[in-house]
């Protein structure tokens, strides 16, 4: 399977991690992320349940390599001191959103336009998107992955 995107929303938190996390969490349990030992390629005598947690999908080698083509790929949300690496989301700052788009209060209108902000495979990309009023109001998530 070659590399794929993803992207998810989620209901706007102050602790972008936290958000992250939640997602992961409901991802895993409803099964929606690529399985590679389960995969429709391989005959069905060698497929394999999804392991039961998210450390055990980790653990398997290629998972490792293949990923999931989903939001498991990513780890931790960076912080603003933090250098993006892999299997982290980098969250999109208020200059890098002026600079790029003319704006700090990015809305879902702009999620079209997301293309300009720089990204690489197996890292993740976040920003909060605001409402009519400009109040926060969701966290929108993409990203690359794949081998």
């Amino acid at each position: 399977m070659g590399a794929s995107s993803w992207n998810y929303s989620v209901p706007y938190q102050e602790d972008l991690d936290a958000a992250l996390q939640m997602l992961r969490r409901e991802v895993f349990q409803a099964g929606e992320y690529y399985w590679v030992k389960g995969a429709d390629w391989r005959p069905v005598e060698e497929r394999e349940p999804r392991p039961p947690t998210l450390e055990q999908l980790w653990q398997d080698e290629l998972v490792q390599q293949a990923g999931t083509h989903s939001i498991l790929d990513v780890f931790q949300v960076l912080g603003p001191d933090d250098t993006p690496d892999y299997n982290t989301v980098e969250p999109v700052t208020a200059a890098e959103a002026r600079e790029l788009l003319g704006t700090d209060k990015l809305t879902h209108a702009h999620i079209e336009d997301f293309g300009v902000f720089p990204r690489s495979r197996w890292v993740g990309r976040c920003a909060v998107l605001h409402d009519d009023q400009g109040a926060p109001h969701e966290i929108y998530f993409w990203g690359h992955s794949g081998d």
